[in-house]
């Protein structure tokens, strides 16, 4: 199947540029004096377009700009619903398309270059981390050699580039074997990436300097765009305190601000900023209009505040985090429309930016950009060389991957306030928990640590409703620890507010809990007094403000992280394995080919709507 995108063009509006010859000039005078090609019809440019029978190039140039964002190391097609995408057709229908898969995305990204000499490839971010066992088991190695293999450009770090730290990230930036693990391939030596990582935001504390590049600069035939990077200023809130620690984290858009200005400085005045951190747009379907009559806000989150406060000086923003697909314009601080664009995740979609360069201003026009998401379907050839990366790390992955470590009845999935997977990973850490101390009473779990769902159909050699220990580390990739610490009730009970109140007030965050905890959630009330107090029980009896329970959680919980700061005030701390171990001691103790486990009913939080 083919899925037909939704070209989105830049809203008509006045722009005011200075020219050298003619003073103040619209924009869209200029574009309106263009050749039919150069308009805003959408007919491309041929690179280089000049005057008939000259080599001379044009005074418009058209720039390719491919986008995505948050691969995450899916490397192989992403399974279940995070392997699909949503197509809206004319009608207001829906259907789902099958999408991912590096060997299909270099694939469409090489097309869609085909034929345009001016071409950049760029990512927002979260490139690595969270990552299936293929690319994870080796700390990411096997995706930055599929990136290099994509001829990725240059991409902004995320916050999942920090989940080993900043060491890490370094060494994944400039290569070299890692420091514990050594060198996977005898006599090979991991070369890094061939493309700058940005981190403009990102400072080392005793420096007060970026730990890797603030910008980059792509140049050809005297076309120069730059590029900034940066991460969401909450990064601190969403990893690990090892994964910062001696790192500051900057405003992004007091950031971004002050290196336009540097760019501009040094002649570079067409720029696109890298940002990880994006919005909800109001349809799930990747070729939503945000735009369309009618359509209202069609997109709400943190990057609307980001990209209307930017300087105009930006061209284009290509946005991620979210994991969601939008291709929208928001006014900038002028009211001029910029674009803001969103590829999805897991490299489903990718996004087509067309920026047309005026070589007498060296900025871009931008009543005549357009841009679309792509679906990156899997009806097309594999890219030869990306099957034979994925075989060879394959090939040293499959010991350990392949083996059974459990059996399920059916799908568990992991979307919904509370999820059947959820429900699983919470018993199995309670489980855990009891083992190291019997007193633990409950489990907690934070829902974007579950990072894809567990699906009953076979892959590859397996058979059917077979766990193998590949599928749970794509469910939990992190290496957290399970750790036990003790609250009063009244801490308890604050930690279930802070789902719906504080840093999680506009965006909750519904920790996933263990057998046992019972409690309702009322939606039809606002802030902290969504959790209804009376109703928080465990095995039947109310939660006692003054007593003490011991609790289960991932280390991440445990040190207050996704905005559970009464978490990171526990008393009594018991630091165990990983929770993936956890995850998979459960399994292998309560399921097997004739005795699978049922799907759970994620019955225990009861919603008011």
């Amino acid at each position: 199947m083919s899925a037909t995108p939704h070209r989105h063009h830049g809203r008509r509006r006045t722009h005011r540029i200075l020219t050298a010859a003619a003073g103040l000039t619209t924009v869209g005078a200029l574009v309106a004096a263009l050749p039919a090609s150069a308009g805003e019809s959408g007919a491309q440019h041929e690179p280089g377009h000049g005057t008939p029978g000259t080599s001379q190039p044009g005074r418009y140039q058209d720039v390719q700009l491919l986008s995505f964002n948050d691969l995450h190391g899916n490397l192989e097609p992403p399974s279940g619903s995070s392997g699909r995408v949503t197509h809206q057709h004319e009608d207001g229908t829906t259907t789902t398309v099958d999408a991912g898969g590096v060997e299909y995305l270099a694939t469409h990204l090489r097309q869609a270059r085909k034929g345009n000499k001016y071409s950049i490839t760029a990512a927002g971010g979260d490139m690595v981390g969270a990552s299936p066992l293929l690319s994870g088991l080796f700390h990411d190695e096997p995706t930055i050699e599929a990136l290099n293999k994509l001829d990725l450009d240059v991409t902004s770090v995320g916050n999942h580039e920090f989940d080993e730290g900043a060491k890490e990230l370094a060494r994944l930036q400039n290569g070299g074997c890692h420091p514990t693990d050594g060198c996977y391939v005898e006599g090979k030596e991991f070369q890094g990436a061939d493309f700058p990582y940005l981190a403009a935001n990102v400072l080392d504390e005793k420096t007060g300097k970026p730990i890797l590049k603030p910008y980059w600069v792509w140049k050809k035939d005297g076309v120069k765009v730059g590029f900034i990077g940066v991460t969401l200023e909450d990064t601190p809130g969403v990893v690990t305190a090892e994964g910062v620690k001696g790192l500051t984290f900057k405003d992004e858009v007091e950031t971004i601000n002050k290196y336009a200005k540097e760019l501009e400085r040094q002649g570079v005045k067409s720029v696109v900023a890298l940002i990880h951190e994006g919005g909800q747009p109001a349809s799930t379907a990747y070729n939503y209009d945000c735009d369309s009559p009618g359509a209202g806000d069609g997109i709400s989150g943190p990057i609307v505040d980001i990209a209307k406060n930017i300087t105009p000086k930006v061209d284009a923003l290509v946005t991620g985090h979210t994991h969601n697909a939008y291709v929208c314009t928001i006014d900038d601080p002028a009211g001029n429309p910029r674009m803001v664009t969103s590829a999805s995740s897991f490299g489903r979609l990718y996004t087509d930016t067309t920026l047309t360069y005026d070589r007498r201003t060296g900025d871009i026009a931008r009543t005549s950009v357009e841009s679309a998401n792509h679906v990156v379907t899997r009806d097309v050839a594999k890219a030869p060389d990306m099957t034979q990366l994925i075989d060879e790390w394959n090939t040293l992955a499959a010991p350990i991957g392949n083996r059974a470590i459990g059996y399920i009845a059916g799908d568990i999935g992991n979307s919904g306030t509370e999820s059947p997977l959820g429900d699983l990973i919470a018993d199995a850490q309670l489980a855990y928990g009891r083992e190291l101390d019997p007193e633990t009473d409950l489990a907690l779990m934070n829902p974007g640590g579950i990072r894809a769902p567990l699906t009953y159909a076979a892959k590859g050699s397996e058979g059917d409703g077979v766990v193998t220990y590949a599928e749970a580390f794509t469910v939990q990739p992190f290496a957290n620890t399970v750790n036990l610490q003790t609250y009063t009730g009244a801490q308890l009970i604050q930690v279930l507010k802070e789902q719906v109140s504080g840093s999680n007030a506009a965006s909750p965050k519904i920790l996933q809990i263990s057998s046992g905890l019972t409690y309702t959630l009322d939606l039809t009330k606002s802030g902290a007094d969504r959790v209804v107090t009376d109703s928080i029980k465990l095995n039947g009896a109310a939660i006692d403000p003054a007593a003490t329970y011991r609790v289960a959680m991932n280390s991440f919980l445990a040190g207050g992280g996704d905005g559970f700061t009464t978490l990171g005030q526990g008393t009594d701390e018991l630091v165990g394995a990983d929770d993936l171990a956890a995850l998979e001691q459960y399994l292998l103790a309560t399921t097997s080919a004739g005795s699978p486990l049922a799907v759970p009913a994620a019955d225990r939080i009861t919603i008011v709507k």
